[in-house]
């Protein structure tokens, strides 16, 4: 396996795998007082690196091309760092060394982030789902990043979470929370301990994480499933309990992630109250089984924090983290490996995505006193400006109404816009009847319609029998999460696990904006399938 996992270990003389001629990382021997030509080429080249790595980039310096170690000298090292740090500022970036080496007794290599936040952007947003059973400390994990005060051990970090009056006295979380985590461009940490508001919090920050609190009871999986299918996280952390073990729910998530095809990475919390070192063998075990074929790697210091950054998306790598909320164990290298975690989306996809025409999912309606009608969801397609006249729906008739963006937040703070990528909260100039989550704002000229019946290719991942036409399922695509009902399967005898048909599916309450291409999920008790949309069959007013 072409990997990183050498990467940097102490001990370790052995060479890196040779430079990758695509993605965000870069071998340089040396950088030292380049010609005015070379520098201008060197700086082309960061900008092309930048561009692949979403806006972040790693350069290996006292690293040839072959990837072998050689390393510099002291002063060759200083030179090639003040020469790297011209060239990022040259494009407007930033840099910060991650970690230096020292190999063949004094000669020594160092590792740089080098990262450029977009011009028509604050700074880098990754999005990061939080799952794993109810009682595994998610809430207080993320009480303690976010705000940075460590828990008195009876849930106090968790308190800021919740967002319900039965979440505090029953300490179950059965709603989606967002919470923000911003780092500067020197590394360090940005949160509510030194600052005040979440609109200070996204000024001071070249890369912001927003996390979401996803429930963990199996009362609230349909919420759950929701989140992660509605607000397409970019990263699923799963945080089991050191002491409780893998539970049913936690394969139940995990196997949620898997299915659909989520980067993710592991957290043992309540470490402090026992050795967790039986969780990680059950766990270690459970990711290398035929159903998830992922490669666990224990994080236990900074070398093994760069390789799983930098390997996690290209090798199926899951990191394992061990930390404790009470004691403040392990904290400071998972925050590290949110600082240098891949962003989701690449700067040229994000650019072909705003070309094309919006499109808003709803997630969430509220209606905000002197403010009127807000919904919240995920730009999927586009940019979406105050002011914008769109339509919404679709409605029990499968038709779109006009509405305006009257306002637009994002992380509780103002913006002018929301671009394709970002989740925000848009104020509108009324409230159609009917609203709800589920339904979509899209450009006027699209012509839109909803619909009750589509078709999808699908794959059994779990049932105990055989799936015959009539089953009835939770369907989730994208934000859309209704009952539906398989009206035509196109296989005999039914469909059992594993197995793959083309079916023909109808909603039962009311249509749904469904596109071609959408991936589906569907679950019924223990019943788990994925899919592909292939076909919408438009609404009309005689159906059903």
């Amino acid at each position: 396996m072409d990997s990183y996992l050498g990467l940097f270990d102490p001990g370790e003389e052995t060479q890196l795998p040779p430079e990758p001629q695509l993605g965000n990382i870069e071998y340089k021997l040396k950088l030292v007082n380049p010609s005015k030509l070379r520098f201008e080429h060197l700086v082309t080249q960061m900008k092309w690196r930048l561009r692949e790595g979403h806006g972040e980039a790693i350069y290996e310096i006292g690293v040839e091309d072959s990837g072998l170690l050689t390393g510099l000298s002291y002063n060759e090292l200083t030179a090639s760092l003040d020469t790297l740090e011209l060239m990022a500022r040259k494009l407007g970036a930033t840099t910060t060394v991650l970690r230096e080496r020292t190999v063949d007794g004094d000669r020594q290599m160092a590792e740089v982030l080098v990262r450029k936040v977009p011009d028509d952007q604050h700074n880098i947003e990754v999005r990061v789902a939080v799952m794993g059973s109810a009682e595994a400390g998610k809430s207080t994990l993320l009480g303690v990043l976010t705000q940075g005060q460590l828990d008195n051990g009876r849930g106090r970090a968790r308190l800021n979470m919740f967002r319900h009056l039965h979440e505090v006295q029953s300490g179950r979380t059965s709603s989606i929370s967002h919470e923000i985590l911003g780092f500067d461009s020197q590394g360090d940490v940005v949160n509510y301990s030194e600052l005040m508001t979440a609109e200070e919090i996204c000024e001071n920050s070249t890369k912001l994480i927003t996390f979401m609190d996803l429930a963990g009871h199996r009362k609230y999986l349909r919420t759950t499933v929701q989140g992660l299918s509605g607000y397409s996280p970019h990263y699923v952390m799963l945080v089991i309990s050191g002491r409780a073990g893998i539970l049913g729910m936690t394969c139940e998530h995990l196997a949620l992630a898997v299915a659909l095809d989520v980067p993710l990475f592991v957290v043992v919390t309540k470490v402090d109250l026992g050795s967790p070192d039986e969780t990680i063998q059950c766990l270690q075990s459970v990711l290398k089984s035929v159903g998830c074929c992922r490669v666990p790697l224990l994080v236990k210091n900074d070398d093994d924090v760069m390789t799983a950054g930098s390997n996690q998306l290209a090798e199926n790598i899951v990191p394992i983290f061990t930390v404790s909320s009470v004691s403040g164990y392990g904290l400071e290298l998972i925050t590290k490996f949110l600082h240098v975690l891949p962003p989701g989306i690449s700067h040229k996809e994000k650019e072909r995505l705003e070309q094309e025409k919006c499109e808003f999912q709803i997630d969430e309606c509220f209606r905000v006193p002197e403010v009127g009608p807000v919904v919240g969801g995920l730009l999927t397609k586009g940019v979406i400006t105050e002011g914008a006249k769109l339509v919404i729906g679709p409605m029990d008739d499968g038709k779109f109404v006009p509405v305006e963006v009257q306002s637009i937040h994002r992380n509780k703070a103002p913006y002018r816009a929301v671009r394709a990528s970002q989740s925000a909260s848009l104020g509108l100039d009324f409230a159609p009847m009917g609203l709800r989550s589920g339904m979509v704002l899209l450009n006027d000229e699209e012509n839109p319609t909803g619909c009750l019946f589509f078709q999808a290719t699908v794959c059994v991942l779990f049932h105990t029998t055989a799936i015959y036409p009539g089953f009835q399922t939770t369907v989730h695509i994208g934000n859309v999460r209704q009952t539906a009902v398989m009206e035509g399967i196109m296989a005999v005898g039914g469909i059992h696990t594993n197995d793959r048909a083309s079916v023909v599916f109808r909603f039962l309450r009311h249509p749904e904006f469904v596109r071609v291409g959408a991936r589906l999920l569907f679950r019924e008790g223990l019943t788990k399938g994925i899919g592909k949309v292939t076909q919408v069959f438009p609404f009309q007013a005689h159906a059903g």
